[in-house]
């Protein structure tokens, strides 16, 4: 009796499950019916322009590539299909958005109903945490209050003794390279200023920051740089299978975790446990002074904190939601400025003559404290007085300023970004779409776009449009900021006429001030000692991987990630 019982049991049970899995697989295949076939039907987006796809494939490489994207943007836009079009994601289904109309763009990047997908956020909070940057809506109009007083002008002026002290050493570590690699004859040697750049940068920030000094111009062990570049490598190198799977299976690293995710979850506790004590440190000292800083205090987090510390109990931030915003910080700012200097350092090896230009505007200007040109060492540093006034004389250096726009503006650190509507919506033109049917969506006229569609924000292809810069707007050419076309100065984006590499509306880099000074004194210190000339046998490609990044063709397995050049010292 018990035996037929149980029977029934487990033939009821199985049963069950059957029926469960026969729903569960008709619920599946309605959804993929919809998906590939229904859907697509009704997205208002089939009508736009754009390249044609196979059933599964996908326009990624054309759109990703800054290897290929300059003539593939320049042909769809001036041969093809114009400035507003659709093209294919992971298929012929997936409708996505691109334009180059400023009016398009300028209504999806301030307004509420476009914000980053949560993959970009889900794949960026892995690593960095809840920071700023991968936050939305109201948390992240809090958190822009936050961080604002940080930024300033007079704060990032403040700050600009490190840059100085950091790019001095740079320099010298650079004139001791050149020392052991040259011959004789010839003062000159090869390296890769990428990774020493890169160096230079995290110090900046690791003092700038954090008040912590990671040392990593001199020694590359101190255990939370070495955990940010093994965490950041693997990064880098990561199949789009694996950042599937850390996408869509996140519990899978959680539970079988190859190496890799061994390793990542091992740098991001060493980030945590380090960045825990700061926060606690910094915070403490704080409070015993009563809020009141010593005029060395000038750090990022001295100021989160006291900011933090000012606000209503209830809408402080926890220490986790501090050190996740410095981890943004420090990745977003360190390697954005890192890669917009190694950018433009290549671009000027290209052109010597724009090189010897811009060293001689540097060495001509007057200084206004001597001092501010004595070596410093980690440990001493001139008055933060001279150091503004020497900030104050290389910011009004022209061609200098030239320069470092014009290579973010042909070589920006961040390649594209993506948005998706959270709504249905209408998205206004300012310049006709002729449509597949051949219909006109007139200047003024509106592009209907749907919830969960998701729009492509081409900032290199922005950069260098032609209707907006010229001709040679694919050319370096620093001379066209003394004269911009009427084109290009309205509207202007943070920090930069008509170039959207800190990005635009509420989503804008706010710490775009703290690059561009950063990035200025390190050029103007290395220029004087330095020339900078293309290494030998290496053609330098481009590799996007969150950014846009130097690699040598033909080498990118097994170089990684690198930019040489020859470098031999300035002879007067």
């Amino acid at each position: 009796m018990e035996c037929s019982i149980t029977l029934q049991f487990f033939w009821l049970f199985a049963k069950v499950v059957g029926v469960l899995a026969v729903l569960g697989i008709a619920r599946g295949l309605v959804w993929l019916v919809n998906l590939l076939l229904v859907a697509p039907r009704f997205d208002p987006l089939r009508n736009l322009p754009g390249p044609d796809a196979a059933a599964f494939q996908s326009h990624f490489g054309e759109v990703n590539d800054p290897d290929i994207t300059p003539e593939i943007y320049h042909d769809w836009t001036t041969k093809q299909f114009g400035k507003t079009f659709r093209y294919h994601g992971f298929g012929r289904h997936d409708y996505r958005l691109m334009s180059f109309d400023l009016r398009v763009l300028s209504h999806v990047l301030t307004s509420s109903v476009y914000e980053k997908p949560w993959q970009t956020r889900r794949y960026l909070g892995r690593l960095l945490g809840r920071g700023v940057f991968n936050m939305e809506g109201a948390e992240h109009r809090a958190l822009r209050k936050l961080i604002g007083p940080a930024f300033t002008s007079q704060a990032v002026k403040a700050m600009s003794p490190i840059f100085f002290q950091k790019a001095e050493e740079l320099r010298d570590r650079w004139d001791a390279l050149v020392s052991a690699g040259g011959s004789v004859s010839s003062s000159s040697t090869t390296f890769d200023v990428a990774h020493w750049i890169s160096r230079t940068t995290f110090d900046v920030f690791g003092l700038a920051g954090l008040d912590y000094h990671f040392n990593a111009l001199h020694d590359e062990s101190e255990e939370v740089y070495s955990a940010y570049r093994r965490m950041f490598a693997i990064s880098d190198k990561s199949s789009q299978l694996r950042v599937l799977k850390q996408l869509y299976l996140p519990i899978v690293e959680k539970i079988w975790p190859d190496e890799k995710d061994k390793i990542t979850q091992k740098c991001l506790r060493t980030i945590r446990d380090c960045g825990m004590g700061l926060i606690q440190t910094k915070r403490e000292a704080i409070m015993a002074e009563k809020f009141d800083f010593c005029a060395e205090e000038k750090d990022i987090l001295s100021l989160l904190i006291k900011s933090n510390l000012s606000n209503e109990p209830s809408n402080r931030l926890s220490d986790t939601e501090l050190l996740d915003q410095l981890s943004s910080f420090l990745f977003a700012g360190s390697d954005s400025t890192a890669l917009a200097i190694t950018w433009c350092l290549h671009l000027l090896s290209q052109y010597p003559e724009i090189q010897d230009r811009l060293r001689a505007e540097i060495m001509a200007a007057p200084s206004p404290d001597a001092t501010v040109a004595s070596k410093r060492n980690s440990t001493s540093s001139v008055s933060s007085t001279s150091s503004v006034m020497q900030a104050d004389a290389i910011e009004a250096l022209p061609f200098l300023d030239a320069v470092l726009r014009e290579a973010l503006r042909v070589s920006p650190p961040v390649h594209g970004t993506v948005r998706v509507a959270t709504a249905d919506d209408l998205i206004p033109v300012s310049t006709p779409v002729v449509l597949r049917n051949g219909k006109i969506i007139h200047e003024d006229g509106h592009i209907r776009i749907r919830k969960g569609s998701f729009v492509h924000i081409p900032v290199e292809g922005i950069n260098m449009a032609e209707e907006t810069w010229g001709p040679d707007a694919r050319e370096f050419n620093p001379d066209r900021w003394s004269a911009l076309p009427a084109s290009a100065q309205t509207p202007s984006f943070p920090g930069l006429a008509n170039v959207m590499s800190f990005s635009f509306g509420h989503a804008a880099c706010p710490g775009w001030r703290f690059a561009l000074l950063e990035a200025k004194v390190i050029l103007a210190t290395l220029l004087p000692q330095f020339v900078f000339r293309p290494a030998e046998g290496v053609e330098i490609g481009k590799y996007n991987s969150v950014m846009t990044r130097p690699f040598v063709r033909d080498h990118l397995e097994d170089g990684g990630i690198q930019l040489p050049l020859r470098i031999e010292r300035y002879v007067d």
